[in-house]
């Protein structure tokens, strides 16, 4: 018979917040057994069966892994990059484009663990990313990020992005770095048959991700909503970033993003996009009643100029609401325990406009802390995750509260987020320690970062034709 497996006790957290959890239900703390919470302790209470380890937990909060619904793992090579310093969206690209070029299989595999270690030591147990630079030096890129991931432990959803709209054709992207939509399709089948687990709890799951309205056909839009219907996967890409978005649509399809996306099949619960800013009263209706999601990039934005998402209003209507890094060209950091402080503090803002406003209706630090959690879920269809509950995943984040900052604080939940927790002290990722005392498992993180540093050089250095 398998050896039975080890029950570990988080004992009596200081406070504890799961979206629908009374949190007297584990004042004492939670029991994990194997890959899955066993047991929810009130306090006082004791576990029904011994244990085998016992993490005191008295400093720290504890909430469900955090999840993180759009980032670009391979922009962590190009942060705060000059050229595209203080650009908008499109001028910015255009930029990046042509350094982006000249990515490696090293590159993409460095980058993809640099994200993915950030992301982890900010509470992050499930990432999704969109990837939609290939070349012909470049075609595994996808599969490299699944191998980082698995040396990691971390959850993740990896998209396969797309562009096939190259400058030759009207798009924005060097035609080095489109691809043929045959060639598009062929891989998209190819990742979702090597690497996709459609089960519940599954650590790697493909998704399919045209990068954005502008940069691919019509033609390649519509064939990867039917791909997505047929394999029952999910649909991932950009929509109403920007103003400029909206009018390059207008001129090259007659329609508005969200009308255009309709018309190629888009609209579907399966469905999410990122950012989502420039939507007109009726857009969001139309958008509830398909069940879409949208990941809220509330830092990207901001450093872009893009816009601000509308967020109370996309929950009204029924569209999911989850939280996006984005990429670390655009943020600069992949920090998700950050972008739910970020996220509060711009939709309080957006929704006061320097009026004065009831409290009970600005978003509280329990909304923000839902976005980060149960919104991802949603967003990613994963109903297992983003919550603390008997049976589910043990996907799980623990924040000291013993840093200068947060010294006074009377709500310690509150203070997670308005003291501006960064970095976690413990996270589990299907019931196994990936960060332990603030350190990832396994882990050469001065290593890690050396290499990345001279591997960012390098890409620079390639685009400027020096070496």
């Amino acid at each position: 018979m398998p050896p039975s497996a080890s029950r570990l006790w988080i004992r009596e957290p200081r406070a504890v917040f799961s979206p629908e959890l009374d949190p007297a239900l584990a004042a004492g703390g939670l029991v994990i057994e194997g890959e899955r919470i066993a047991e929810l302790l009130p306090a006082g209470a004791r576990p029904a069966a011994p244990v085998d380890e016992v993490l005191p937990a008295e400093r720290c909060v504890l909430i469900p892994g955090l999840i993180n619904t759009h980032h670009h793992f391979y922009q962590t090579l190009t942060r705060a990059f000059g050229p595209a310093l203080n650009q908008p969206l499109f001028p910015w690209l255009a930029a990046l484009y042509p350094v982006w070029a000249g990515l490696t299989a090293e590159m993409i595999r460095c980058s993809t663990e640099l994200a993915l270690a950030e992301l982890l030591l900010s509470g992050t147990t499930t990432a999704a990313d969109h990837h939609y630079v290939f070349s012909d030096d470049l075609a595994d890129a996808i599969d490299l990020q699944v191998a980082a991931a698995q040396s990691l432990g971390i959850r993740v959803v990896l998209t396969r992005g797309s562009m096939s709209l190259g400058q030759s054709q009207g798009g924005h992207p060097p035609d080095s770095i489109v691809q043929t939509e045959d060639a598009i399709l062929e891989d998209s089948v190819r990742l979702l048959r090597a690497h996709h687990d459609p089960s519940p709890g599954a650590m790697v799951q493909i998704a399919l991700a045209p990068c954005s309205p502008f940069s691919v056909t019509r033609d390649l839009l519509t064939a990867s909503a039917e791909l997505a219907a047929w394999e029952n996967v999910l649909l991932h890409t950009h929509l109403a970033e920007t103003i400029d978005e909206e009018a390059f649509c207008l001129e090259t399809t007659g329609s508005r993003p969200v009308e255009y996306l309709d018309q190629c099949g888009w609209l579907t619960d399966r469905t999410w996009f990122a950012h989502g800013i420039h939507f007109s009263a009726a857009e969001i209706e139309t958008l509830g009643r398909a069940g879409c999601s949208v990941s809220h990039c509330p830092t990207s934005n901001m450093i872009l100029s893009s816009g601000m998402c509308p967020v109370p209003e996309l929950e009204r209507a029924g569209v999911g609401v989850s939280l996006g890094v984005d990429g670390s060209a655009s943020n600069d950091c992949s920090n998700l325990m950050q972008e739910v402080r970020q996220a509060l503090l711009l939709q309080r803002l957006r929704l006061a406009g320097g009026r004065s406003a009831e409290a009970e209706a600005l978003p509280t630090h329990a909304d923000a802390l839902r976005w980060g959690t149960a919104g991802g879920a949603r967003a990613l269809r994963r109903p297992e995750l983003g919550q603390i509950a008997v049976g589910a995943p043990a996907d799980l984040a623990l924040f000291n509260l013993d840093a200068p900052r947060f010294s006074g604080a009377d709500d310690p939940l509150a203070a997670l987020v308005l003291c501006g927790a960064e970095r976690a002290e413990h996270v589990f990722v299907n019931g196994a320690w990936r960060v332990r005392n603030g350190t990832i498992a396994g882990l050469d993180l001065e290593r890690l970062l050396a290499r990345h540093s001279e591997l960012a050089l390098a890409l620079v250095q390639r685009a400027e034709g020096v070496g």
